[in-house]
């Protein structure tokens, strides 16, 4: 048994090494390397927690034991479901050690149990005791965060809990952020945002809220709202992003300033010559259909065909997700131009994919992509980082977590490529998936804050009182 150990330890640290380390160069795995993963690693697994540690499918696992089991939530946890503490340790992750990895396979074959929206709605309703007991009073910020803002803007429609976790990893006192959240959302989940957003000065929910559907206007709409409402807030802050529910950072916000001033006012957003497939989203008039479905009603095609986008605007194709300048997201709010290509838009297939990614190109305007300029694909741009299932082993190594709807869902694996590719935020997260990551992810990305203003003499700490923020 101990050679046997040895072995298969051997070979699993040899696949972690090269999963962690190959991310910019093709990455083609052999059989032999799957077939370690899939069986030799259970194995390790088994013969090294076999005493009772981590070991059965059905041990239940609490993703906040601390909320889970306090009178703050709604859904209270008894001691029944504490059950033996397994540490992680964050840094042996990232450097993927084969035993803490393995940790967290163990824990995804179990019940995971995480804040239901109820229960974010109830530790959320008393501010102080909330902030107190997150932690925010540790968090610090160096004198130039200070002096450069940021504006987000974030679109959900469930799960609190990773919105809130999203929120808290992102939040700074001089930012300010716009949450919008459907109207089809449950009331609790409604309720938890609208608490979340009262704990914080800076943070609010849109003025006008939409009724969301899938691939249709109504989504590039919300982040318009927010882009609206963050247009006439005193804050002058100097870049907007926007999130949705599943984005996490994976850059400190010290980080994220330093590399947003070296953009000089230009954006970062994807921006290419759509394919064949993709024309046929704005070549064509699309209606919502009679019938829902479980995201509500879809968008179908008709025989109807469109006209030409006005002002000779040609049509580039991209993400919804974007990094802008101030003066651009002005442009976008009051120009004539983008408000015509908005209604131009507003029956295509899922506009918010060319619509940054088409104005962006537009002569003249502020940090303009000129349209003779080479294509900026997602891999290119820092905003988003996204794991495509059909991409998997040609760009990127392959996802270690699970797939939904083709894109890759994390796992603890892939941390460390995650934080050393180089993007800003990355999708999707899922605390039922893979707890493990986003806890250690939190931790890095706040290990990466204090490094930071341990370097900068001019630090302050951020401290809540009566909705009061100094330092």
């Amino acid at each position: 048994c101990p050679n046997l150990i040895v072995l298969i330890a051997n070979g699993v640290f040899t696949f972690c090494r090269m999963l962690c380390k190959c991310s910019t160069v093709k990455f083609k795995l052999k059989k032999i390397t799957l077939l370690l993963l899939s069986f030799a690693l259970p194995c390790l697994l088994k013969l090294l927690y076999n005493h009772g540690m981590v070991v059965g499918s059905q041990k239940t696992w609490l993703v906040e034991p601390f909320w889970s089991t306090s009178q703050y939530v709604h859904n209270r946890k008894n001691s029944k479901y504490l059950q033996l503490n397994l540490q992680i340790n964050c840094t042996a992750i990232y450097e993927c050690s084969p035993v803490e990895v393995g940790k967290t396979l163990e824990i995804r074959k179990g019940n995971i149990i995480d804040l239901e929206d109820e229960d974010v709605e109830l530790m959320t309703s008393d501010c102080d005791q909330y902030l107190l007991l997150r932690g925010y009073q540790n968090n610090l910020i160096s004198e130039v965060e200070k002096e450069y803002p940021l504006a987000f803007s974030i679109v959900v429609h469930k799960d609190a809990v990773m919105v809130e976790r999203s929120l808290k990893m992102i939040y700074m006192p001089q930012n300010i952020y716009c949450i919008h959240y459907d109207q089809k959302s449950s009331n609790s989940f409604k309720s938890a945002m609208d608490n979340l957003a009262k704990c914080f000065p800076n943070v609010f929910i849109a003025s006008k809220l939409e009724l969301v559907h899938y691939a249709h206007i109504s989504r590039l709409q919300a982040d318009l709202n927010c882009l609206s409402d963050l247009l006439e807030s005193s804050v002058q802050w100097k870049y907007v992003i926007n999130l949705c529910g599943q984005d996490l950072p994976l850059r400190s916000n010290f980080e994220l300033v330093s590399d947003l001033k070296k953009l000089n006012g230009a954006n970062m957003l994807e921006s290419m010559k759509p394919s064949d497939t993709k024309k046929e989203r704005f070549l064509y008039h699309y209606k919502l259909s009679d019938n829902s479905n479980e995201d509500g009603q879809v968008l179908i095609k008709t025989d109807v065909e469109k006209e030409p986008a006005p002002h000779n605007i040609e049509v580039f194709t991209g993400s919804a997700y974007f990094v802008l300048s101030y003066d651009f997201a002005k442009y976008i709010t009051s120009s004539v131009v983008a408000k015509d290509f908005l209604a131009w838009s507003a029956d295509t297939y899922s506009p918010d994919e060319h619509f940054w990614a088409s104005m962006v190109r537009v002569p003249g305007v502020p940090g303009e992509i000129s349209r003779s300029e080479a294509e900026v694909t997602d891999l290119q741009s820092k905003v988003r980082l996204v794991k495509w299932s059909y991409l998997e082993e040609a760009l990127y190594p392959p996802c270690t977590g699970t797939h939904r709807r083709s894109v890759c869902i994390y796992g603890s694996a892939e941390l460390r490529w995650l934080l050393d590719y180089g993007h800003w935020f990355a999708n999707k997260f899922d605390s039922k998936v893979d707890p493990v990551l986003i806890k250690c992810l939190e931790l890095k990305i706040r290990e990466r804050q204090y490094f930071w203003i341990d370097l900068n003499p001019q630090k302050f700490s951020i401290y809540n009182h009566s909705e009061n923020f100094w330092g």
